[in-house]
């Protein structure tokens, strides 16, 4: 039998509570889902999504947002996304291991998750591992992704915040930044700004964000050394500050209908036996004049 959470130790923050709810959850367990069920909804925790291509230094950066919240006396939840093993299919720890130096502090908690083969760059079960986190005692959840496939619109859906970080050598693919990341990012973070370069880059990204519509608010594009803490002060600044927007917006609104959808989505594919449709396809593809759209309305559309 499951082992059962005791919910007013998890709003406590207790951390091994918080662990073993973590993995419940992502392995689909029983006691997991009961847990959920059972979260009361009562606590505003910002969630700032942190996503751009690999070797941005995301991992650098929310090291260094970490320190921010630990000079206001607060507490951070950290999700870092890692790329699914080949071996094992469990996460590599990489992020984990760049921010070893917070990882026995009190009042931050690192966890490493796998994509398991989710499309884009997040995990399966990163809405309601990002529930449990905002109901643990944190003041602010930051989450990691791993900035390959459509992660940045993956983060959209879930953060209130989103900052894309790219640097300094990306300029020369500046324009193509209209059709996705300007999409979803709420802000833009140079890092490591120190580079040839960097001061070109920043200019001609905002002279894209002023390109968007008009709205409450306005786009930043921030210059960051993450590795020597340059910028992350501002950045930390900026970050509130457009979640003190967020509160007063229809931002909230669309994040849980998003988050309703995906979950919808999960739970109807649990449904699907991908031995069995493997089964079910090799038996009827030998069939002279076989037509996928009617295997599929016959036996999963119906």
């Amino acid at each position: 039998m499951s082992e059962a959470i005791d919910i007013n130790l998890l709003r406590d923050g207790d951390r091994r509570y918080l662990a073993r709810a973590i993995s419940l959850v992502e392995n689909h367990d029983p006691a997991g889902t009961a847990l959920l069920s059972k979260l009361p909804f009562d606590r505003q925790v910002p969630v700032l999504g942190i996503t751009g291509p690999p070797g941005a230094g995301k991992s650098s950066l929310v090291n260094a947002l970490v320190y921010q919240l630990l000079k206001e006396n607060k507490k951070g939840g950290i999700v870092a996304i890692d790329p699914t093993s080949p071996f094992n299919y469990g996460s590599l720890l990489g992020d984990r291991i760049r921010m070893s130096e917070h990882f026995n502090n009190p009042d931050v908690f690192i966890r490493s998750l796998a994509t398991r083969g989710s499309l884009g760059g997040l995990s399966a079960r990163i809405f309601e591992i990002t529930d449990l986190l905002k109901h643990a005692g944190f003041d602010l959840v930051i989450i990691e992704t791993v900035g390959v496939g459509q992660s940045e619109v993956e983060i959209a859906g879930l953060a209130d915040t989103t900052a894309v970080v790219l640097v300094p050598e990306a300029g020369d693919e500046v324009q193509t930044l209209k059709s996705g990341l300007m999409e979803v990012a709420d802000m833009f973070i140079v890092n490591k700004a120190d580079r040839e370069g960097a001061d070109i880059f920043v200019r001609n990204l905002r002279a894209l964000v002023m390109d968007k519509p008009e709205s409450e608010w306005k786009i930043p594009v921030l210059k960051t050394v993450a590795t020597t803490q340059a910028g992350a002060e501002e950045l930390w600044k900026q970050v509130q500050l457009h979640n003190a927007l967020n509160t007063r917006g229809t931002r909230k609104l669309q994040l849980v209908t998003e988050k309703a959808w995906q979950l919808i989505m999960q739970h109807e594919m649990q449904k699907v036996d991908r031995d069995l449709l493997v089964k079910r396809i090799g038996e009827a593809s030998t069939e002279k004049g076989f037509n996928l759209y009617s295997f599929l309305n016959h036996f999963y559309f119906s």
